[in-house]
């Protein structure tokens, strides 16, 4: 799985880098991701996602994420760590439909009576989308077709999204 997502973004990196000269190239690349805080009585949540996408044309895009979360439960930590490749496009100027292969490596810890009980493992998510575009930002819905409810680290399938590139 791992060869073919790095042979997916090398095969487009190359494929964008001869079609334009270096210095078109990153006036063509935007900046952005995600960051997230989440307090409750007995819980913590923190995340952060710095992406960059390069745009193709007026209708497409594509690029990669990295992404950190960090929670507390109680005494139930989790530390997920990995990427994503993302492709974005626009059949109409104001709406973004979106595709993302994301690849987490999870670490769990949970506090158990007399020790802890420690879980590791690859979480692979395929999110399908679709949004709302105004200029820079999007809002809208994504689905993961390959959720599963007992590694997934998100509440469920279907979850919204903001979208910020500069």
């Amino acid at each position: 799985m791992k060869h073919y997502m790095l042979s997916l973004v090398f095969l487009i990196g190359f494929s964008c880098l001869g079609q334009k000269t270096s210095n078109d190239f990153w006036n063509n690349v935007r900046f952005g991701g995600g960051i997230g805080l989440g307090f409750t009585n007995e819980s913590f949540n923190a995340s952060i996602s710095p992406s960059a996408i390069y745009q193709v044309n007026d209708q497409f895009a594509t690029g990669a994420s990295l992404n950190f979360n960090y929670a507390k439960f109680n005494e139930d930590k989790l530390f997920a760590y990995g990427g994503s490749i993302l492709s974005l496009y626009n059949p109409i100027p104001n709406i973004q439909l979106s595709g993302e292969l994301e690849q987490l490596r999870i670490n769990r810890t949970y506090a158990l009576d007399g020790g802890n009980r420690e879980d590791n493992y690859w979480s692979p998510a395929l999110f399908l989308g679709i949004g709302y575009s105004n200029q820079n930002v999007t809002f809208g819905l994504r689905y993961d077709v390959l959720y599963d409810d007992d590694k997934s680290i998100y509440a469920n399938a279907l979850m919204p999204f903001v979208r910020v590139y500069f």
